[in-house]
């Protein structure tokens, strides 16, 4: 059964900031494999890592979540992959948080390459989905999130004020 990945390309100008991110990099001889082109895993390791860099640009990194008494972790990982990265290729790796509800939250994300010469959209490298789900960062028991995380990612209007 193939899984279908949400298209992160038509979701993207549509989401609003809080809910997308988007990081370049240039590939080093660190994310090379035997075959001289970048590693199936380094690819995930990008996405962790634009979704950790988003997660703190919005004040809900690691620690901000353990105190708040909820972190996400990984439940699954889709990966499709398109054409190869090799040195010194320039990557965009962006995500957009798709979904937000319960325990449950998922994450899309579209790697493309940016050399001189590509299209101006890139060279599409891979796709990725993964789902992640809220725990108890003291029990690892599934949690819902705290409203407050859902705010801060563009899923929920602010709680109102109650009248002064």
């Amino acid at each position: 059964m193939k899984l279908r990945i949400p298209d992160a390309d038509v979701l993207w100008e549509s989401l609003p900031d809080t809910r997308r991110h988007e990081r370049f990099l240039t590939v080093g001889p660190e994310d090379l494999d035997d075959l001289n082109h970048v590693n199936n895993t380094v690819y995930l390791t990008w996405c962790e890592t634009v979704a950790r860099d988003h997660a703190s640009r919005l004040g809900m990194g690691t620690q901000a979540l353990t105190e708040l008494g909820a972190v996400p972790v990984a439940r699954q990982h889709v990966i499709e992959y398109h054409r190869p990265a090799r040195l010194g290729d320039r990557v965009r790796v962006r995500t957009a948080l798709t979904l937000h509800a319960g325990v449950r939250s998922v994450r899309a994300y579209a790697l493309d390459r940016l050399n001189p010469g590509d299209p101006p959209e890139g060279v599409r490298l891979a796709e990725c989905q993964t789902e992640w789900v809220w725990v108890d960062p003291h029990s690892g028991r599934p949690k819902r999130a705290p409203g407050v995380v859902g705010q801060t990612f563009g899923f929920e209007p602010p709680a109102p004020r109650p009248p002064a």
